[in-house]
């Protein structure tokens, strides 16, 4: 095994154990959706990094954080559910985003490329995962309080608008981490569908928690393993996994 699959599979098992750690609070606040609409929110920031020639990273999480303010900043200040401020941030996103991608790296840029992950990607992703790790364990007793009741939580003393805007944050630099690994169409299943697999099996809380990034981390490693033997592209293949734990926990519930 090469230098560059270890380093691959270390980057791969580090952005599926935060997209699934973050996708359990997803979960249990019944936002499946966001996570899959924030992914394609980032196409047209990656695609103004191609064309200007700077880091697809980090044009992915520019326009995600724009989009997460605007989003949070209007389902404060209206009568639209966040659902569907989300619904239509994600089709204006991606209708700029296909308009304006580069026609060469619109492929790449829907469907992730592994192989053009560099060095410089790995160190932001590690430092990026630990930051979303430690900021999600600050704010997870409050979002699943929130989630209970958020008159409550406010009665505490919790401000649950603060806390929502920095989980929406988060979810937005797990999905800058993701792009470039399986690509702005599927990354939101890499947040969902590991979180909705622990959710069958899972007997509280914390285990629900662990088990959400443990099956995130082993579909990104068994997908990039299949990927590489079998010379396809690394994004499918991470979600085809972890679809099927999804199936396997579910009949694994009944």
């Amino acid at each position: 095994m090469s230098n560059n699959l270890l380093f691959l599979l270390f980057i791969g098992a580090l952005v599926g154990a935060s997209s699934g750690y973050l996708g359990s609070f997803m979960v249990i606040k019944r936002m499946s959706l966001v996570g899959d609409a924030l992914s394609h929110v980032a196409l047209p920031g990656m695609a103004l990094a191609l064309t200007f020639g700077f880091n697809p990273m980090l044009g992915a999480l520019i326009s995600l954080t724009l989009a997460v303010f605007g989003i949070w900043y209007l389902g404060e200040h209206s009568e639209v559910y966040p659902e569907a401020l989300v619904g239509v941030f994600f089709t204006a996103s991606l209708a700029i985003g296909i308009l304006i991608t580069p026609e060469p790296e619109l492929f790449e840029t829907l469907f992730g490329n592994i192989e053009s992950i560099k060095f410089v990607d790995g160190l932001i992703t590690i430092a990026a995962s630990i930051i979303i790790f430690l900021v999600a364990n600050q704010i997870s007793k409050k979002l699943i309080l929130g989630v209970v009741s958020e008159d409550l939580a406010r009665s505490t003393g919790i401000k649950m608008q603060k806390v929502n805007l920095v989980y929406l944050v988060l979810v937005g630099l797990v999905v800058s981490l993701g792009v470039k690994f399986i690509g702005t169409l599927l990354t939101g299943a890499l947040v969902i569908v590991p979180a909705a697999s622990a959710k069958n099996v899972a007997r509280s809380v914390k285990g629900f928690q662990i088990l959400s990034s443990l099956i995130g981390v082993f579909s990104a490693i068994t997908g990039i393993l299949i990927a590489s033997f079998l010379g396809i592209s690394s994004g499918p293949a991470v979600v085809l996994v972890s679809i099927a734990f999804f199936v396997l926990s579910y009949f694994f519930r009944s």
